[in-house]
């Protein structure tokens, strides 16, 4: 598998163009993609527990069964 980089170019006022190469590292790309996956899933369970909770404000029990079912994967602990 080939490694991504990310390529910078620098321009002196005098002389020849520099190419410098820099890797993301493991950790920080790691810790990153985990701290995004957290924020989405508070978001997705936050926002399916306010459509619970207005479905039962409403008294419907159609959307509160359909907001309920998708409710249940975030409930595996």
């Amino acid at each position: 598998m080939k490694k991504q980089k990310i390529v910078y170019q620098f321009f002196r006022y005098n002389g020849k163009k520099v190419k410098a190469k820099r890797e993301i590292t493991f950790e920080l790309r790691l810790s990153s993609r985990l701290l995004l996956d957290e924020i989405c899933f508070n978001y997705n369970k936050a926002y399916l527990e306010k459509q619970i909770n207005r479905s039962i404000d409403e008294g419907n029990k159609s959307d509160f069964l359909k907001w309920s079912k998708a409710y249940k994967t975030f409930l595996w602990e």
